[in-house]
């Protein structure tokens, strides 16, 4: 397995906490971006304590995390990511940027996808660094169960996106430190306006059934 440099911005929330554990005990070198560099070298540490004192993590701000990284995972909310990515724009210049970014509305009658201009976050991102490799993957991953120490999620699969064969093949194989084998290549980047909003659903399911349910797409035979 190749490993990577990959830094997390947006890496001391729930989602990209976990996904930089996950990375992490993969043995991928993870990097934690933040607005404070201060609250990424604490997440650095519990992902530490949690993962081992030998799984190369570390916390800095967003500016520099992104600047050091081979592959960088965009795991913000929704609101505040067009400045976000603006501001990185020259440092995310040439790299792999994976998009893990719902954007989601809540209302009394429970989650939905919002209307994005662009057509989804990951469009919005690419339009705004169009240098960059964009892929759109991880969006449908419990944070709770990417945070336990349990096994794989292997009863789940990661959809990707993209227009760059080669930058799509890059997170199609890191999914296996989520769930121990390759993900799915779902199509071109523009597949992220039926992907992004799908996590509403899913959110929708755990609410109504008290479950952290997922994705797993059958007919496609065995991955290794």
């Amino acid at each position: 397995m190749t490993s990577y440099k990959i830094a997390v911005i947006g890496g001391t929330g729930p989602q990209g906490k976990g996904l930089a554990y996950r990375f992490a005990r993969a043995g991928h070198t993870v990097v934690l971006g933040s607005r404070s560099a201060e609250r990424a070298e604490q997440a650095a540490t519990e992902i530490l304590r949690r993962a081992g004192d030998t799984a190369p993590v570390s916390g800095v701000d967003n500016a520099t995390a992104a600047e050091s990284a081979d592959v960088v995972l965009l795991a913000v909310p929704y609101d505040g990511h067009a400045a976000l990515v603006e501001s990185l724009r020259p440092r995310l210049a040439g790299k792999t940027l994976v998009s893990c970014v719902n954007p989601l509305g809540f209302d009394r009658r429970g989650p939905y996808g919002l209307d994005v201009p662009d057509g989804s976050a990951a469009e919005e991102a690419q339009r705004i660094v169009p240098e960059a490799r964009l892929v759109g993957a991880f969006h449908h991953l419990s944070a709770p169960s990417l945070w336990n120490q349990a096994g794989l999620l292997d009863h789940e699969d990661v959809l990707v996106c993209g227009d760059d064969t080669e930058a799509k093949a890059v997170v199609v194989e890191l999914a296996r430190a989520v769930t121990g084998r390759p993900g799915v290549d779902a199509g071109a980047l523009r597949l992220a306006r039926q992907l992004e909003p799908l996590t509403a659903v899913l959110i929708s399911v755990n609410k109504r059934y008290k479950v952290r349910s997922g994705i797993r797409v059958a007919g496609l035979g065995p991955k290794e």
